[in-house]
């Protein structure tokens, strides 16, 4: 018998105990007062956030990867928060990754029994050839689902860098370890349900690690995304104009620019920023590791 009784995730809130007799409205305003106290329990958690972003960096900058890997939500999370880095960041799809308990089939059904075994949370890593370049984020709202232990103890044995994201105290998961982030939001509005304010709680913090990460590998240029990929005719026209922001020319300067850099924002913005053509602007860029700033002026960032 697995007991639960511990985990604040599956206890019941005193608030919403009559919650099939409230109004809507009032169970509307019972929602959103809870998810209101949510980012003051990630607040509590930012330096082990911080630890994990430096490893997360680390991991880049020697070429190695990210790994995700969760069960049900926390796995459906993972996977959306490595889908987005691909248009948001221009990253290889390689290199963030989530790994979901049931494989593909799990993002929109249950798959039973696959969050249980130990095995498969190793397997899946496997399969991806994981090496001790590479960082694995074990996420569970409960902090015990075999699957993510499993993943996260094969990745500590073969010296990857290993962290946790739980949303109880004193998790099992954390046990597992180096990093562990724990981000306790109390009891859900619906018992048990941690789509709810647990599922929150994992995608802001997701959204921070990779988010900050890609700001630490010369992603951003001040607050712009700079590597965005213009895969639609929005992303073609926000990608002008970055480079509008970026360099405070006009639509024409800027359009010239994004063809002439065979539509590279970051690589438009340098020759603009630089005034050098594109082969001398791709050099100094690769030269300053990709970072903006770097580029101009004129050495490594």
């Amino acid at each position: 018998m697995i007991d639960l009784s511990k985990l604040t995730t599956e206890t019941r809130n005193d608030k919403t105990m009559n919650l099939d007799e409230l109004s809507t409205n009032k169970v509307l305003e019972l929602m959103n007062a809870e998810d209101q106290t949510v980012p003051v329990s990630i607040k509590k958690a930012l330096p082990e956030i911080t630890q994990a972003v430096e490893k997360i960096v680390a991991s880049f900058q020697a070429g190695g990867r990210l790994f995700y890997t969760g069960a049900g939500t926390s796995g459906r999370l993972g996977v959306l928060d490595a889908a987005e880095c691909v248009p948001t960041f221009g990253t290889d799809p390689e290199m963030v990754q989530g790994l979901i308990a049931g494989g593909e089939q799990a993002m929109t059904l249950a798959v039973e029994g696959a969050e249980d075994s130990v095995e498969l949370g190793e397997n899946d890593l496997k399969t991806h050839h994981l090496s001790d370049k590479d960082t694995v984020v074990g996420i569970a709202a409960s902090g015990r689902t075999p699957y993510v232990i499993g993943g996260l103890d094969y990745a500590k044995k073969i010296g990857a860098s290993v962290i946790s994201l739980a949303c109880n105290d004193h998790a099992e998961i954390s046990r597992h370890a180096e990093v562990a982030i724990e981000v306790p939001v109390g009891p859900e509005v619906l018992t048990g349900s941690t789509r709810l304010k647990s599922g929150t709680a994992q995608k802001m913090v997701l959204n921070m690690l990779s988010t900050v990460s890609m700001v630490g590998i010369g992603k951003v240029y001040k607050n712009l995304m700079v590597d965005v990929k213009p895969t639609n005719k929005k992303l073609v026209e926000r990608s002008k104009r970055i480079i509008m922001q970026a360099t405070e020319c006009d639509y024409e300067i800027a359009e010239k620019a994004f063809v002439d850099a065979d539509q590279n924002v970051k690589l438009a913005i340098v020759m603009i920023l630089t005034n050098l053509d594109k082969d001398e602007a791709e050099a100094r860029l690769k030269n300053a590791n990709g970072f903006v700033r770097g580029t101009i002026k004129g050495g490594k960032d």
